[in-house]
């Protein structure tokens, strides 16, 4: 099936420096609805404001757009594989394993340590993190409401607090260490904004990072072994499934995927949600209303909306043709689950909000398959949580315009403004 010549690229350009920098709405209008409807799967030059990764190979990228090719590649792991790389630049594989874990595994390597990690999250383990997860959203919004002005920044005060503290809890980070922490998830997430990386190179600020997690999850797994405590590092040191247990860089590139990819992902959700009620006062009024009746189906909404996860690479392994575009054998094809999840033929008026959406056919997860978000129930816990706090008890909270870093991977809000009445709740 192979062609001799390449197909002219897409007229719509995904990747460009002004697509990066464009707000989600410029991307969605601009971008995304034009190829859903003439080239779903579209052939990208290849992109830029990405690490410098030199591979003078390199032709182009398949950008998949649609809702029902995103579920197509998704669920072929087969044809489609991760272990050459789940984002635009070419690492070599031990870079990938050392910062992507499971993400950049494929059959049967995926399956055996996906398992063993598993095995760490016990029911009784699972009940311990929700209660964990209730009392940090508590506090949260307690110290939120202390603030005496009734303003500031929504990030800082309240939706980078809650995942980052949840997993250092969970792992059994101390917390004089957890700043420093913050710090390496920052490199390794917002490497190509200038506000983290001050002007220095990219990948040398991501690699800090993640060196830094490593020697972290290294030192904790470490003392876990020698001194076994209730939280998730003991367990997966002790993880075992016939006879196997995880290998030390397994742990390590875990806890890289688990503060990294865990981080941002509820982080840019909290505040994507928060300022969707704040921009339809109604449904929040319809929510608060019905909160144990509507908050799981707006959480799904609010996931859709927000589709924080803006990419994920796979490499094919063979000819294949997807909604007539002949992929060849070692093309990076692209997943843009923000496009998907704003799918005309797929949601009705997907560009409405809407709490009471059912069904809800997001993506934000990823399509289905063997990759599927293994936190997504961590995620929905921290969101239900965080939402009902903020919602019962301080009711008049609002958010202002988001100002978002430049990512190529997660929709990543830098900061937004709040503002409530000071002493009238609580």
């Amino acid at each position: 099936m192979t062609t001799s010549t390449r197909p002219a690229f897409a007229d719509k350009a995904i990747g460009t420096l002004d697509f990066w920098t464009a707000t989600p709405e410029r991307r969605e209008a601009e971008i995304f609805a034009p190829l859903r409807a003439t080239a779903p799967v579209s052939w990208q030059p290849p992109a830029q404001g990405t690490l410098p990764v030199v591979n003078p190979d390199e032709e182009g990228f398949w950008a998949v757009t649609g809702h029902r090719e995103v579920i197509e590649v998704t669920q072929d792991p087969t044809t489609f594989c991760s272990r050459l790389g789940m984002m635009y630049e070419d690492f070599p594989p031990e870079a990938y394993e050392a910062m992507a874990s499971i993400m950049a595994m494929d059959a049967p390597q995926h399956g055996r340590v996906r398992g063993l990690i598993s095995a760490a999250f016990t029911p009784k383990r699972l009940v311990k993190i929700r209660d964990q997860i209730q009392a940090q959203a508590e506090q949260i919004v307690t110290d939120l409401l202390a603030v005496e002005s009734g303003r500031g920044d929504f990030v800082q005060h309240v939706s980078a607090r809650l995942p980052l503290w949840t997993i250092s809890e969970m792992v059994g980070v101390p917390p004089e260490d957890r700043d420093a922490m913050i710090d390496a998830v920052l490199k390794i997430n917002g490497f190509l904004d200038p506000a983290i990386n001050e002007g220095r190179d990219p990948a040398t600020v991501q690699q800090e990072g993640m060196l830094f997690l490593h020697a972290m999850a290294q030192q904790l797994a470490e003392q876990r072994r020698a001194d076994p405590q209730d939280d998730l590092m003991t367990a997966l040191v002790q993880a075992e499934i016939d006879g196997q247990h995880l290998t030390q860089m397994q742990i390590s590139s875990f806890f890289v995927l688990l503060t990294a990819a865990g981080n941002d992902t509820t982080r840019n959700t909290t505040s994507v949600g928060m300022r969707a009620l704040t921009l339809h006062p109604e449904q929040r009024s319809d929510l608060v209303a019905d909160l144990d009746g509507l908050l799981p189906v707006a959480i799904e909404e609010i996931l859709r909306w927000a589709s924080p996860v803006l990419t994920m690479r796979r490499t094919a392994t063979r000819d294949v043709v997807i909604a007539d575009a002949h992929i060849r054998k070692g093309d990076k094809v692209v997943l843009f689950y923000a496009a998907a999840n704003f799918d005309e033929k797929v949601f009705e008026n997907p560009l409405e909000f809407d709490i009471r959406r059912s069904p809800n056919k997001h993506v934000s997860f990823g399509g289905g398959g063997p990759h599927f978000c293994l936190g997504n129930q961590l995620a929905k816990m921290q969101l239900t949580s965080l939402f009902t706090e903020l919602l019962t008890r301080v009711p008049d909270l609002e958010v202002g315009e988001p100002v978002y870093e430049i990512n190529t991977t997660i929709r990543s809000i830098r900061e937004m403004p709040f503002t409530f009445t000071p002493a009238a709740h609580d």
